[in-house]
């Protein structure tokens, strides 16, 4: 990478403006080397880990590079690593006193820079080993969205064998879904609203089922049918018919950000169902 656009000891790539267009950029990390509890300037202690990074990303990278929160502060250079403070149970990711690792205010006052660079400084309790030998290319997508999807999988006991799981969406996360949940030795059913995904879910997958969220035939035919489901779907969409396909008891979890969820409580009441 030929750094340009500015000075410092890390190379990176950066968003100038909402297009997203990422070019090099240029920054002193040692304005952003972190430790567990304060994000200050130091250099590495000895229970920090500084990290050359390979390979980084995941859909935040999008909605923060194209300001689609607006909240974006430009030059952003994104990569979605999670490092939290002043939290000590366990639970870091629901701390209600964090810096987000892009596009959060330190401490000092500065923007934070992401994983889109060459080198971070981190804390040991967030850091964890990648097997030698397995592909980094690989790990990446395991540590953002493989633990997105395999967190609350573990949480809400969806890892019985011969239970059923529907997965709503065929994205990053949902393709998580459907190899944990085959891992698991679950049914696996695929919800989506664009055919050209039936292969890929089935195919090369091994998704047991396939289902068009527009059909309602096909909808009607899971109808009390699934243990759980996984709702991976980015965009707006209805809850109450997904609701409808739980068996008694069962467990719907949501992983993305609609603008606003709406469900009736009598699909939760009436089926005993639960929607986290």
């Amino acid at each position: 990478m030929t750094a340009e656009y500015g000075s410092g000891n890390c190379d990176a790539w950066a968003a100038r403006d909402p297009c997203g267009i990422l070019s090099p950029y240029k920054f002193d990390r040692s304005s952003y080397e972190l430790s567990v509890t304060w994000f200050i300037t130091r250099t590495v202690q000895s229970d920090d880990v500084s990290s050359r990074i390979t390979h980084c990303g995941d859909y935040a990278d999008v909605a923060w590079t194209r300001n689609i929160l607006n909240n974006s502060m430009y030059p952003l250079v994104p990569g979605c690593w999670n490092i939290r403070e002043n939290c000590n149970s366990s639970l870091e990711n629901y701390c209600s006193k964090h810096v987000f690792t892009f596009n959060g205010v330190n401490t000092d006052g500065t923007v934070t820079k992401g994983g889109y660079s060459i080198h971070i400084v981190v804390h040991e309790r967030y850091c964890f080993k990648i097997p030698d030998g397995y592909p980094l290319e690989k790990a990446a997508p395991l540590l953002c969205a493989g633990i997105t999807v395999y967190t609350p999988m573990m949480r809400h006991n969806m890892n019985q064998p011969g239970k059923s799981l529907g997965v709503i969406g065929l994205g990053g996360l949902g393709h998580m879904a459907v190899k944990f949940g085959k891992a698991f030795g679950l049914k696996v059913t695929v919800i989506s609203t664009s055919e050209s995904k039936r292969e890929e879910a089935v195919g090369l997958l091994g998704a047991d089922n396939f289902v068009i969220s527009s059909d309602e035939n096909q909808m009607e035919s899971l109808k009390s049918s699934l243990h759980f489901i996984i709702d991976t779907a980015s965009g707006d969409h209805p809850f109450d018919p997904y609701l409808s396909l739980l068996k008694v008891g069962g467990v719907m979890a949501l992983l993305s950000f609609p603008s606003e969820i709406k469900v009736h409580p009598a699909n939760l009441n009436l089926g005993n169902t639960s929607f986290s």
